[in-house]
């Protein structure tokens, strides 16, 4: 297994990556154990992959205090379990057909199958997060909370007279913002650091989650297939309107929208696969699309200025390191 971060230092890197194939046999360890009867949907997007990005963010801001200890290694396990759980539903609600280069759940299964495998991961997990106690219970159930909510909101839309790329990055916040700060809240929890380390470390999470998920937003777009591990476009034709859209809208609300871009507005509801491959095509030379990469930027450098506050570590590097990647990842 190779680390999804650049951390920068060899005995770090060494251990992380140590404590991620422990970590990888847990879940599995936790898929099988679910039922004999599901294993095989259960197991399915663990098989096929992943960064591991929030185990590694319960593992790294561990260092914080006095480093990786069980209750580390479980919160790490749940978190990942909970995002796994995610991804499961989220594929049922977009008609996603693949993910992470593998047929999705609901393509191998139907919908049924899909979103009660989901519900049975975020089970587990919250058997395993009942076990740390229920300082750890609650920082769960808030962050289920805000996913939830994040889901509703982006499905309802802005309110009347809500700004509509405001409410697109508060629903990032509590989609992907809310469980990688949940992580660094493990870390820094179940080892022991200081309070100043916990609020710069969730700070950080919550904004490099932002940060994240606008790099996803452009990466959809200009991604292959095969590169992608799913169907470049797939939140367009979805109907699901990502940043660039809305960028595109608030021009347009503005009178300030150029012919392109108006263009790709007529026909982003259009039915006619020829029609969608132009649409998405247009999106990809438009600079709304340079205007996301510019956001997601400014939120990973926003994450790193809550890291200001600690003094300098490998951890701190490698969460460093992390924002650049995402910003990275966008050329």
């Amino acid at each position: 297994m190779t680390s999804p971060l650049p951390l920068g230092d060899d005995r770090l890197e060494e251990e992380i990556l140590g404590e991620l194939e422990s970590i990888e046999r847990r879940l599995i360890e936790a898929a099988a154990n679910a039922n004999p009867l599901v294993q095989t949907p259960t197991r399915h997007l663990m098989e096929a992959g992943g960064k591991r990005l929030r185990p590694v963010l319960v593992l790294l801001t561990s260092h914080f205090g006095s480093g990786i200890n069980e209750e580390v290694r479980t919160a790490a396990v749940a978190t990942e379990l909970t995002h796994l759980a995610t991804l499961y539903h989220d594929d049922v609600m977009d008609d996603a057909p693949l993910r992470r280069g593998a047929p999705s759940a609901q393509q191998l299964w139907g919908n049924s199958v899909a979103i009660l495998t989901g519900d049975l991961l975020f089970a587990k997990a919250s058997q395993m997060v009942s076990a740390l106690g229920p300082v750890a219970v609650r920082i769960q159930a808030d962050a289920f909370e805000r996913l939830v909510l994040g889901q509703l909101h982006e499905t309802l839309g802005p309110g009347e007279g809500e700004d509509a790329v405001a409410h697109y990055i508060g629903v990032l916040s509590d989609k992907t913002g809310s469980l990688i700060a949940a992580a660094a809240k493990y870390g820094t929890l179940f080892s022991g650091a200081d309070e100043l380390s916990g609020r710069a470390s969730i700070a950080y999470g919550e904004k490099v989650g932002v940060a994240f998920q606008l790099a996803d937003d452009v990466i959809d777009l200009i991604s292959d297939a095969e590169t992608l591990g799913k169907e470049p476009g797939t939140d367009l034709r979805a109907g699901v309107a990502t940043m660039p859209v809305l960028l595109l809208r608030a021009r347009a609300a503005a009178g300030d929208v150029d012919e392109v871009g108006a263009g790709i507005l007529r026909d982003l509801d259009s039915d006619d696969e020829d029609v969608r491959a132009s649409t998405l095509e247009r999106l990809r030379r438009h600079e709304v699309l340079e205007e996301t990469r510019v956001l997601a930027r400014q939120w990973a450098t926003d994450a790193v200025t809550e890291l200001e506050t600690l003094p300098d570590s490998a951890a701190r590097r490698a969460l460093i390191a992390f924002a650049d990647i995402v910003v990275d990842r966008l050329a």
